[in-house]
């Protein structure tokens, strides 16, 4: 899987399952300011990642994570084993 579609399936869970305005879906959107997203919906939305990511996802690995592009990253590795 490439980054490509790891946002843009990224994006459809934000759409359909947040709500979130996907002109304000860019790579360097932030959780919080940009997406208003709390860190519940953030879990929730890993929970909801966790259909096309293979094995255990750790929360900690996403500790760092600010932008959507943090997010792609983290999630890339795991995807592209």
């Amino acid at each position: 899987m490439t980054k490509e579609e790891i946002f843009d399936k990224l994006k459809s869970i934000l759409v359909t399952e947040f709500e979130v305005d996907e002109a304000k879906i860019t790579p360097a959107a932030t959780m919080g300011d940009d997406l208003d997203l709390d860190s519940i919906d953030f879990i929730d939305m890993i929970g909801k990642m966790k259909e096309f990511i293979p094995g255990k996802v750790s929360p900690d690995a996403f500790k760092a994570v600010k932008t959507l592009q943090d997010v792609v990253d983290t999630v890339y590795p795991m995807v592209s084993k």
